[in-house]
């Protein structure tokens, strides 16, 4: 099958990666060569790791390269693919004109899918004409390593599209979940409650995010603890997730002052170098602000 992934950033490319693991021909695009060259070459290190740790030969990454191009053209993209993925950034109107754009592009039976982590699908969808192919494929950052796609269904969803979405998910050999289109759907909704409660924790000096982190990973056995996986996601899309959500759902979603300063401050995780943690070439070597421990 013939997949377009829009957008090369880390979930962008980690779908790309996934769809080409699986045997899917893909094309990645971003709108600036250096963007597609850079989600290119974070693909190769991903895969070289998993070499490197016995999950794959080198043959098995050679082909999966070979199934992947690159490039900035949007038509050239999506003319033959059978499934768009968007994978742009978190705002609404940018995501609805890429819809458009897309649907412009392709036929009729294209499927296109929003990566949404918490925006309405059912309003991403209201910019096609035909919005029944319209389907929420959020994928967990990073793809590459978590099993889950979480499927959601909008209003407009039409069977044959939510179908080919579960298919697909379960044919890149991750498990599927399928919820009805709703603010935060389930995942990032009950995720951003504990981060938050996180978050506050650390604020008031309850705990250090090494030790709420790993009292979630030892008791409760989450694969990455609330603060580390903030720093994964980017305290910038949290606080954004947050803010949506608090207008969708209420103030118990209100993001604490403490996350607005590290964001103000450029501190946005391990994509910046900080956030709770500190981070060189992809590592955690300690933590954010004045906490002892070398995490």
């Amino acid at each position: 099958m013939q997949i377009a992934v829009l957008g090369a950033g880390s979930m962008g490319h980690g779908i790309a990666h996934v769809s080409a693991m699986a045997g899917h021909d893909v094309v990645l695009r971003d709108v600036e060569s250096g963007f597609v060259e850079n989600g290119l070459e974070e693909i190769r290190t991903n895969l070289q790791g998993g070499v490197d740790r016995d999950k794959l030969t080198d043959a098995e990454m050679e082909a999966t390269l070979e199934r992947i191009e690159g490039t900035t053209d949007l038509e050239a993209a999506v003319e033959d693919a059978a499934l768009v993925i968007e994978a742009v950034p978190e705002d609404m109107d940018l995501k609805k004109d890429v819809f458009s754009d897309v649907e412009d592009a392709t036929g009729e039976e294209t499927i296109i899918a929003s990566n949404t982590s918490s925006l309405s699908v059912t309003e991403i969808a209201s910019a096609l004409e035909y919005p029944e192919r319209a389907v929420g494929l959020h994928f967990f950052n990073p793809p590459h390593i978590m099993d889950l796609v979480e499927v959601v269904v909008a209003e407009q969803t039409n069977d044959r599209a939510e179908k080919f979405a579960i298919d697909y998910v379960r044919d890149i050999e991750k498990e599927d979940v399928v919820v009805r289109d709703t603010a935060g759907f389930a995942t990032s909704r009950l995720g951003l409650v504990l981060g938050l409660e996180a978050i506050r924790m650390v604020e008031r000096g309850i705990a250090s995010p090494a030790d709420i982190d790993e009292g979630m990973t030892l008791g409760y056995g989450h694969p990455m603890g609330p603060l580390e996986l903030t720093d994964h996601v980017g305290l910038d899309v949290r606080l954004h997730i947050a803010e949506h959500l608090r207008e969708e759902l209420g103030e118990r979603f209100k993001p604490p002052q403490s996350l607005r300063r590290k964001v103000q401050a450029g501190k946005l995780g391990k994509k910046s170098g900080e956030g709770y943690y500190v981070w060189e070439d992809g590592e955690r070597v300690g933590m954010s602000g004045r906490w002892d421990d070398d995490a």
